[in-house]
């Protein structure tokens, strides 16, 4: 069964060969790899090339390139989801990286299973020490255990649900949309992805943390969920703003 994996790239020649050797040295046999560039400024492509002999020369992969203007890391996704031939996609971030059974662990599930779409657990790699943040589907919705760096899903779900261009919470919209529509959702508990800590997400002020909160709660009453959500994001939030 052939699997696609998506990498989205702007600007991330410093991480960017990390990211691409976790996918090459996959554990896993039949990988299509993609790499969408938002025509980056810096030596982003340029790296990403030196590995395509890489890539011809191993049994079982292929890699291709696009580069080209878009508009932010959810459009460039869509692209690649149009793009890909495998039956299921994953999705890691060109500061991010897979651990070397990642790919073979969501293909078995997806054999075992027949998931529409399915996440595992992440590393989350911190300056004051790695956590594991743990995939879990609970009696509440939530972001608390939504790990998008370990997440696969069917190409077709993809393509029927592409991302909304919406906000910074594209990802959570797209799985609450799957979720909500009925379709098989799941999670492992396995370990898929390293995930570098910073970014839009875990900047520290009031009024980000509000920001998020109205974002995220507009998703809620985008899929007709209950207005208690937005206590539940607050309480959320504001943890992550006091605890880091």
């Amino acid at each position: 069964m052939l699997v696609t994996v998506i990498t989205v790239a702007y600007n991330s020649e410093k991480t960017i060969a990390r990211t691409i050797e976790s996918v090459l040295h996959q554990s896993y046999d039949d990988i299509e790899y993609i790499l969408v560039d938002g025509a980056s400024r810096d030596g982003t492509v340029e790296v990403a090339r030196r590995y395509e002999a890489a890539f011809r020369e191993t049994p079982g992969r292929s890699l291709t390139i696009l580069s080209e203007p878009d508009k932010g890391m959810y459009d460039a996704l869509n692209k690649g989801a149009r793009m890909a031939h495998g039956e299921i996609v994953g999705q890691i971030n060109a500061d991010d990286w897979y651990e070397k059974d990642a790919v073979q662990i969501m293909a078995d599930l997806y054999r075992r299973e027949g998931y529409d779409a399915a996440w595992g657990s992440i590393r989350i790699r911190k300056a004051s020490g790695d956590m594991i943040k743990h995939a879990r589907i609970g009696r509440l919705w939530t972001t608390s255990g939504w790990c998008h760096p370990g997440m696969f899903s069917r190409r077709s779900i993809l393509l029927q649900y592409p991302y909304a261009l919406e906000s910074m919470y594209d990802d959570f919209d797209y799985i609450t949309t799957v979720y909500r529509a009925g379709k098989k959702v799941i999670t492992t508990d396995a370990v898929i992805a390293n995930f570098t800590f910073g970014g839009m997400s875990t900047q520290k002020s009031w009024k980000e943390v509000m920001r998020r909160v109205n974002i995220t709660y507009s998703i809620y009453r985008k899929h007709g969920m209950s207005r208690l959500y937005w206590f539940h994001r607050l309480a959320l939030e504001t943890a992550k703003y006091i605890l880091g």
